[in-house]
């Protein structure tokens, strides 16, 4: 049980990579405290969690609210007592658009879902986690905020994504002393609601370019975070790990 009676925050859980490591981690022992926008998604899920003996509560909200970051650590001490870790995993794509024809609204959406909510997060996690001197807290970022390799229409974005991976290099410079490790993962192509899932076309065009000629299903990603949450990863710390298929190596 590799993360036995860890209590772990999960935002965007209610689909994709989010409920996929949220059934991954119940499955792996940890106590969860599942966020998303969805209520019904994320009742759902902590149903199905509990039907399999693990244990998870939810509060839907909007990642942008810094009240929101603070009430899903309050939920995590209050109903197990300590927070452990935190899979900062919401995130949209937004309008895949040339900067010249993006909305100022599209460009400030993009940018508080993806970026500022990894900020209000580790806002309200770090001081709980500084406590008990131990922890860990994962991004979801993008091999795009890594290498982007010229694909169109994605300034926001990607910029939201490199910005991510700088904030989570000196949150673990910052904390390493703290005991609290911070991580991002940088996923390549995913079959998820917001990649494609459903679009054939698009799916055969994001698959043709990884070199695996495939892209990862949402499991796959989980095992990452999964990794990084656990003790297995316990000297790893301001990494950008790449889980893309060596997509990041072709548009280099």
């Amino acid at each position: 049980m590799e993360l036995e009676d860890k209590s772990i925050i999960i935002t965007g859980a209610s689909s994709g990579i989010g409920a996929a490591a949220a059934l991954l981690f119940a499955a792996e022992g940890a106590k969860l405290v599942l966020g998303a926008r969805r209520t019904a998604e994320l009742e759902a899920l902590a149903a199905q969690i509990r039907e399999n003996h693990g244990r998870a509560v939810f509060l839907a909200g909007d990642v942008r609210d810094e009240g929101y970051a603070s009430a899903l650590v309050a939920l995590a001490l209050r109903e197990f007592g300590h927070l452990d870790g935190a899979f900062n995993n919401a995130g949209i794509v937004g309008d895949m658009v040339p900067v010249a024809e993006m909305g100022i609204a599209n460009w400030n959406d993009v940018i508080a879902v993806n970026l500022t909510s990894a900020f209000l997060a580790a806002k309200a996690q770090i001081p709980v986690m500084k406590e008990h001197r131990q922890g860990s807290i994962v991004f979801t970022s993008s091999f795009v905020g890594f290498s982007n390799g010229g694909l169109p229409g994605m300034a926001a974005y990607a910029a939201s994504k490199a910005g991510m991976i700088g904030l989570m290099q000196s949150l673990a410079a910052d904390h390493a002393g703290d005991g609290i490790r911070v991580n991002a993962l940088l996923p390549g192509g995913t079959i998820t609601p917001a990649g494609g899932a459903g679009q054939p076309a698009i799916l055969d065009f994001v698959a043709n370019l990884h070199p695996m000629k495939r892209m990862a299903n949402s499991e796959e990603i989980a095992q990452a975070a999964l990794f990084l949450l656990s003790d297995r990863s316990s000297f790893v710390t301001g990494s950008p790990m790449l889980v893309d298929g060596g997509i990041s190596v072709r548009l280099a």
